[in-house]
């Protein structure tokens, strides 16, 4: 990879003014509303095309396929895309090796300029973005805002915060001594995202490593690959050099393992379940052949997220708080309310007031921007319809209970 053939198109990064979060969309607005139907219309047109592994800037296809599916509609599906197994890890891994010898020595400012150009190329295509998440996870209109918005936050902040530290200098100097303080890139990590923000998260934790100048082996989750795909396209569009990101959609127990155990994995960036997270840990701890450094992990696993209601809260506000928390994303999150601690004063008001608003609550397709839509697989309905049962055993059920 030539540096110069970034510092030719990207411009350094200087930041200027505060920082801002990107503002939600206004779907009560006419134009709003018509600009993302016309992209879930215009996305529609494009589903279950087929995409390829990207490795060092070359696409590969493979055996083993992926297909992602709308879990509103499974049938339809969203994409086919090639499955790396753990032959693949070996290429992507020296693609990535080759790129960070040239790409960790790229100015700070260029890499974050880079950033803030991808960050561009997204706000200026949001709706299309949200319709994708929209067919993909089965997020509605808001859901998918959020989550794109917080894609251009990650990358606008971490563009900033990666300029800062690069002027960073010693808190203190003596006298006769002359101290640098300086941070430097690890080299190639595994970015292993979840599928419930398929974008902000996947793309955060990508921007965070290679604007710092590392590459990156980037593994999407089963059941979101398209929504990365599609941001393989703005980093190329944007002009990121071959080899710093490799798309490798593939499965967990063999693509997955392989680029965790392999000596040269200097770091891993997992956002998932507690069993998988604790597996990556547990591996990565182990020292392997050839290895010179203990490898860092970045885990951020489950969560059990409550909210306390005191006696004298306002309880319209706190019910709808909780219903907001609860419900968004049909409670896929994991920083979705799994429990409200109510004090017991307080207790029947509040739940009378939570099931009035429940109760309002429409389950649909999110193309048509139900409050609820589906949730991932069939393993996921599962496990809900499990802990309902398990809900009904241990307390009472006051509102729901079944699949519709």
């Amino acid at each position: 990879m030539n540096t110069n053939s970034l510092s030719s198109s990207i411009a350094p990064y200087a930041p200027h003014g505060a920082y801002a979060n990107e503002p939600f969309v206004d779907f009560k607005a006419p134009a709003a509303e018509q600009d993302l139907r016309a992209a879930l219309d215009a996305v529609r047109s494009q589903l279950g095309q087929t995409y390829n592994l990207i490795i060092g800037g070359e696409r590969l296809q493979t055996a083993g396929k992926i297909s992602s599916v709308n879990p509103a509609r499974p049938a339809q599906v969203v994409g086919v895309h090639q499955k790396a197994e753990a032959e693949h890890a070996e290429l992507a891994m020296r693609a990535a090796l080759t790129a960070f010898a040239a790409w960790q020595y790229v100015d700070p400012a260029l890499r974050a300029g880079l950033l803030v150009r991808i960050a561009a190329i997204i706000r200026a295509r949001k709706f299309e973005f949200m319709a994708w998440l929209t067919y993909e996870v089965g997020k509605n209109w808001a859901e998918a805002d959020a989550d794109v918005g917080e894609t251009i936050d990650f990358l606008e902040f971490y563009a900033r915060e990666a300029v800062r530290l690069a002027a960073s200098t010693t808190p203190i100097q003596f006298p006769g001594e002359r101290d640098e303080l300086l941070y430097i890139p690890l080299g190639v990590g595994a970015v292993i995202p979840p599928w419930n923000f398929p974008f902000a998260i996947m793309a955060g934790m990508t921007a965070a490593a290679i604007v710092t100048g590392n590459t990156v082996i980037l593994k999407p989750s089963s059941d979101a690959p398209t929504i990365a795909a599609k941001f393989m396209e703005v980093l190329e569009e944007a002009g990121l050099p071959a080899g710093v990101v490799n798309f490798c959609p593939g499965s967990g127990s063999t693509f997955g393992n392989a680029i965790v155990e392999d000596a040269r994995t200097r770091f891993i960036s997992f956002t998932g379940s507690k069993a998988v997270g604790l597996q990556i840990h547990e591996s990565a701890a182990k020292t392997r052949s050839g290895q010179i450094w203990i490898k860092r992990t970045v885990l951020e696993m489950g969560g059990k997220d409550s909210i306390l209601v005191c006696a004298d809260a306002d309880l319209d506000k706190a019910a709808d708080a909780v219903v907001a928390s609860t419900y968004g994303f049909s409670g896929q999150k994991c920083s979705a309310c799994s429990r409200a601690i109510v004090e017991a004063p307080a207790y029947d008001a509040f739940v009378a007031k939570l099931i009035e608003r429940a109760e309002k609550l429409t389950v649909g397709d999110p193309v048509a921007n139900h409050n609820l839509g589906p949730v991932v697989n069939q393993a996921a309905l599962s496990s809900m319809l499990n802990y309902i049962e398990i809900g009904k055993r241990e307390g009472k059920l006051v509102l729901g209970g079944k699949a519709p």
